[in-house]
Parts: C-alpha cells; sequence; structure tokens
C-alpha cells in the first residue's frame, strides 16, 4: 500500500524503527546495570573489614603468685668421718652408696705408722747408738756388783760391831757409824739397780731406731676402728687408699637418704617475699607428678653470687622440707636437681584479665575491650599477677570481652571480628 498520498500513515513508526529504539534502550540499562555492579564492587572492596582478633572474658577465681628457681637437694645432717688420731690408715673398703648401720659397720681403721727405712749413713749411726748404749748397761752392772760386794762387807763389819756393843767392847758410837755404814750403802745399791735399769731401756731405743717395718701389717700394733654413728648410706668418699693421716683429715662423707630437703639460692629481692610454712610445688625431679613442700627456714643472711652473664647478685638460701612421700619406683638423693615454685601471695575470688590482653601508654596499663562489635580502649589499673593473669583493681568489669595481643591494626573504635580463645 502506498502511504505517499496518506500523511497519517507516513507519521506511524514501522516495526523495524520499534525494535531498534528498544535494542539501543536495553543496551542503556545494561551498561547502567554493570557500572553501578562495577561501583558496587569497588565500594565492597575498599570498604574496611573487621579486624580478626582472639579475645577472652575477664572471670573470678583463685589466683597466685610464685616465685620459680632452681634448686638441689640435700641432706639436711650430714656426717664427714675424720681421723681422730694420726696414723697410717688401712685401705678403706666402702665406697659411695654403700650402706652402714650404726655401730655395727667399721668405716676405717688406723693403726701406728710404720718405721721409715735407714740409708747406710743413719744405720751406721743408730748401730753406733746401740754399741753405746750396751757399754754404758756393762759399766752399769759393774756399778751394781760392785755396790752389792760393798755392801755385803758392810753388813758382815756391822754384825761384828753389833756383837762387840752389847758385850761393851767397842763405843756406841762406832756401833752407830757401822750402821749409817749400811744403809748408806743399801741406798746405793738401790740407785746402781735403777741406773742398770734406765740403760737397759737406752738400749732398747737404740735398737728401735735400727728397726724397718716393710709392711703396714705391724704384730700386735694398736688398731683404732671407726664405726658408723648413725643408719645411713655412704655419700663421697675422700681417703681411699692406704695412707699416713694427721689428725682430723676427713676419710668420708655419709648421710641418711630419708632426711632429705631442698636448698634453693633465691635473689634477694623475691625471698624477701617468702615466709616460713609457704607452699611449694617441686617439679621436674624425675617423677610424673609435682613432690609438695614447705618453706622450712629463709636464712637471715645474704650472700654474693657471678651470674653466667658475670653479673652479681645478691642471694640468700631458702631450706625447704618435702612433704610428699616419694612414689614407689622413684629415688630421690643428695644433690639432685629440682625446680621449685614458691606461693608468694594468693587470692581465693580475685577479678584477674589474662596478661597477653594488657599492654603498655606511657605509664598506664590499657587493654582493647570487645563493645557492640568495635574495639574500646581502656585503662586498667593491675595488682598481682602469676605470669598468665593480673589481678583487675580497675577498669575492668567480669565477663568484659577483651581482645589477647592486639595487633598494631588494632585501634580505638574500629571494628573488629572476635573468635574467642580458651585461656587455661
Amino acid at each position: 500500500m502506498d502511504n505517499a498520498g496518506n500523511p497519517e500513515a507516513a507519521r506511524m513508526p514501522s516495526p523495524a524503527r520499534r525494535n531498534t529504539r528498544g535494542t539501543a534502550r536495553r543496551r542503556r540499562w545494561v551498561t547502567c546495570a554493570i557500572g553501578v555492579a562495577v561501583l558496587a564492587a569497588l565500594i565492597a572492596a575498599f570498604w574496611p573489614k573487621p579486624v580478626p582478633v582472639e579475645t577472652a572474658l575477664v572471670t573470678r577465681g583463685p589466683l597466685a603468685t610464685h616465685v620459680v628457681e632452681e634448686g638441689r637437694t640435700r641432706i639436711r645432717n650430714r656426717y664427714v668421718i675424720a681421723a681422730p688420731v694420726s696414723g697410717y690408715l688401712n685401705r678403706v673398703e666402702l665406697s659411695a652408696g654403700g650402706e652402714v648401720h650404726a655401730g655395727k659397720t667399721t668405716l676405717a681403721t688406723i693403726q701406728a705408722p710404720p718405721s721409715g727405712l735407714l740409708d747406710p749413713r743413719t744405720r751406721a749411726e743408730a748401730e753406733a747408738r746401740v754399741e753405746v748404749a750396751e757399754a754404758v748397761r756393762r759399766q752399769r752392772e759393774s756399778d751394781l756388783g760392785r755396790a752389792r760386794a760393798t755392801l755385803q762387807f758392810a753388813q758382815r763389819e756391822f754384825a761384828r760391831v753389833d756383837v762387840l756393843e752389847r758385850q761393851g767392847g767397842v763405843p756406841r758410837r762406832e756401833w752407830e757409824d757401822a750402821e749409817t755404814r749400811v744403809r748408806v750403802l743399801e741406798k746405793e745399791v738401790v740407785s746402781a739397780e735403777q741406773a742398770l735399769q734406765a740403760a737397759q731401756f737406752e738400749v732398747r731405743q737404740a735398737r728401735a731406731t735400727l728397726t724397718q717395718v716393710s709392711s703396714s701389717e705391724q704384730t700386735g700394733a694398736t688398731v683404732v676402728r671407726i664405726t658408723a654413728p648413725i643408719d645411713g648410706v655412704v655419700l663421697n668418699v675422700f681417703e681411699e687408699n692406704a695412707r699416713v693421716l694427721t689428725a682430723g683429715t676427713p676419710i668420708m662423707e655419709i648421710g641418711d637418704t630419708r632426711d632429705l630437703e631442698v636448698e634453693v639460692d633465691l635473689l634477694s629481692s623475691d625471698a624477701a617475699s617468702v615466709v616460713p610454712g609457704a607452699e611449694v610445688s617441686i617439679e621436674h625431679w624425675g617423677g610424673a607428678v609435682p613432690l609438695r613442700g614447705r618453706v622450712r627456714l629463709v636464712e637471715p643472711g645474704g650472700f654474693t653470687k657471678v651470674s653466667a652473664l658475670g653479673v652479681e647478685e645478691q642471694r640468700v638460701t631458702v631450706h625447704i622440707a618435702i612433704v610428699d612421700s616419694l612414689p614407689p619406683g622413684n629415688t630421690l638423693g643428695d644433690r639432685f636437681r629440682v625446680e621449685t615454685r614458691i606461693a608468694t601471695w594468693r587470692g581465693e575470688d580475685v577479678l584477674q584479665v589474662p596478661v597477653g590482653a594488657l599492654f603498655r601508654r606511657g605509664d598506664d596499663w590499657m587493654v582493647f575491650v570487645v563493645d557492640g562489635g568495635r574495639a574500646r580502649l581502656a585503662r586498667v589499673e593491675t595488682g598481682h599477677e602469676d605470669g598468665a593473669f593480673a589481678e583487675v583493681l580497675s577498669g575492668l568489669a567480669e565477663r568484659d570481652c577483651v581482645i589477647l595481643y592486639p595487633p598494631d591494626s588494632v585501634t580505638d573504635g574500629i571494628r573488629v571480628s572476635p573468635r574467642p580463645r580458651e585461656v587455661r
């Protein structure tokens, strides 16, 4: 149909023209949708996401503070056995670990030392002294014989004078002189006998210098036996071999391993907070379960000790009594290494926060508290701490959620994604 002569028909859109316009419109909508999607993706990509953090709760419960230090076991009553006299110590048969019984076990024996060897010159001098002593002894024997002969003559003379004096044949004075002479000669005989005895002793003394003993076993020598004063074991043997000792030389050390305690050298600043009777956990001693102990004594005096880094430290020795008995099959001896955990303070109902949530800002302790999905900075005042938890004095309440080990990306007011963590 020809529309040239019909103006109304000329103004009517054709189907092809309508399709072209719809396609263009759809393209515009698709372009707009793509642009909106890209814009939304860009906004979502650059929009700050919540920071993932680990969190824990502020709780109430028991809290205790401890001083942890290495120590060593020791036998409280140790006995050092020393030589009571100078002499020759026979070889000690006991060794470390040997059992001893009070009054029954012989620990060591001591006897007179053997004579020393003589060189040719000393021997010749000793033999000469023996000959001199023999000569003196013979002279004393002669003197004694002469004194006895003189006494016998004086006694016969006194008997003759005594008979005459009774008959009145001699004066009284002559009788007294004869009697006095007999008494004097009797004294001289006694003196000569004592001189002979002394000469015999000198001979024996001179001959003794020639005596040489090649063996330590001497027939008839006096032996001093040292017996154990207690029931226990030998801890150390200082003198094992046979030799000559002077009085007071240590021979061995014994003790009872059932009488054990723990000795710890604490820094003086830590020892100031330790009191007698404080509870102690003895760990890493070789058993599966820690042993309980109590502080027996804090020594009143300290001493200077140089650390491995060369720093001088003031230390105080603390003595700990072991309360628990050793489990069957376990042994604990003298000078064994242990680790002690000494209680210095304890609270039963304490508001506490994990120390991993605390950090310093200036002179204050701070934490991040999770509040409505955001991190809120809070100042905290703390008290005692045990290394894992700290006592909260102010700034936090029970069941508050705090951020553990907050990273640098966490700031006040930032959105966070909490992930709870069990601390205990």
